[in-house]
């Protein structure tokens, strides 16, 4: 008797069904496909020092600085980004990513590696 159900892989996924995969898929593609998220964590990866909001803007041309603003405030609060905020005159704001952010972030370069890695190849273009 056939079915429908793909087979499950044990050793990637083990205690997981499909059902709880797609859900926390869903969770993830809310933080990260959001324009200008993973643009944001690119200078924070590439830098064991903090990244200041200025540093941001010129790095992001094509992101509005309230697109910028609100990326920012929504890996704050998901408990990727430290954001620390000087008193100082000028006023001065770093980001710095949290253990969750540098998991995150070396997550997606994997993801970038293998797309480098298939992207040239013959018949198996992506995008």
């Amino acid at each position: 008797m056939e079915t429908d159900r793909l087979p499950m892989v044990q050793e990637c996924f083990s205690g997981y069904d499909a059902a709880s995969l797609i859900e926390e898929t869903s969770k993830l593609r809310k933080i990260i496909t959001k324009r200008g998220t993973l643009e944001i964590l690119i200078p924070l990866c590439c830098s064991t020092e903090p990244v200041r909001h200025k540093q941001f803007r010129q790095a992001l041309k094509g992101v509005s600085s309230k697109t910028l603003a609100s990326r920012l405030k929504e890996l704050e609060k998901s408990g990727i980004l430290k954001r620390q905020a000087y008193n100082e005159i000028p006023p001065r704001v770093e980001y710095r990513l949290t253990s969750k952010g540098q998991e995150l972030v070396e997550s997606v370069i994997s993801l970038l590696q293998w797309m480098k890695k298939w992207s040239g190849t013959k018949g198996n273009r992506l995008g």
